[in-house]
């Protein structure tokens, strides 16, 4: 009996791997206003009943779509600080290396990035479900920004008095531990490094900015430093020597 169940719920992930990857190519082709459940029942050779049974309907299928596509984004980054907390780079160094990472991802998925960046989707109302998936690089850069904090600290970005109860909630609900300045930049520098790919991606820096990498690592840099970070890092990423800051 478990191994026929097991059987089942192989089979049952095969299919559900099989009708995501067949949505993100017609996402790929014809964007996700478009997405119809009928349309990959009939590209996949099923009927669109027994499609049903695995995604009740395009909004379940939609869901799916930008659970994973988040979650694929926060790996990335996830791992890009790690990997640069393994070397020894300090907090300036670990938030150009997880912007970098978001770039890179955007690069080579532009079109699960415009699912979850680009235009909303008509008729489509995210659920919480895709929350905390969604968080997951904002909450890396928070962590960065807190390790900065807790380090050689961190120099308060301005806060206008009108902004400070609304940065006084943002720091209690998503960033304990931050002085409101550095959450009210934090998430200000979140929106910009979405923008700064957004603009790669769909052509705004067209016959603009020809030399894309140096750009967003200097951009990204930029965002740090608005956020409170240590002075910004060399052209090529880097923190700066011995006794010119580094945190």
């Amino acid at each position: 009996m478990n191994t026929v169940r097991g059987a089942r719920e192989r089979a049952r992930i095969e299919v559900t791997a099989a009708i995501k990857d067949e949505a993100r190519r017609r996402l790929a082709d014809e964007g996700a206003a478009k997405l119809s459940l009928r349309a990959v029942a009939r590209d996949l050779g099923m009927v669109s009943s027994a499609l049903y049974r695995y995604f009740p309907s395009r909004d379940d299928l939609l869901t799916a779509l930008i659970v994973d596509a988040y979650d694929s984004l926060g790996a990335a980054a996830e791992q890009a600080d790690a990997r640069a907390l393994a070397a020894g780079a300090p907090p300036r160094a670990r938030w150009i290396a997880v912007c970098e990472a978001v770039r890179a991802w955007g690069l080579e998925r532009p079109h699960e990035y415009a699912l979850i960046y680009g235009s909303p989707v008509p008729g489509y109302s995210a659920p919480m479900d895709t929350v905390g998936p969604a968080s997951r690089v904002g909450n890396i850069l928070i962590g960065i920004a807190r390790a900065a904090h807790e380090g050689r600290g961190l120099a308060l970005p301005p806060l206008p008095a009108t902004l400070r109860a609304e940065a006084d909630r943002m720091t209690a609900d998503f960033a304990t531990g931050l002085p409101p300045e550095v959450t009210a930049a934090l998430v200000a520098a979140w929106a910009q490094l979405a923008g700064l790919v957004s603009f790669e991606l769909f052509g705004q820096f067209n016959r603009v900015v020809e030399d894309r990498d140096a750009f967003f690592t200097h951009a990204a840099d930029q965002l740090a430093h608005g956020v409170g970070g240590a002075p910004p890092c060399d052209g090529g990423g880097r923190p700066p020597p011995p006794g010119g800051g580094g945190g």
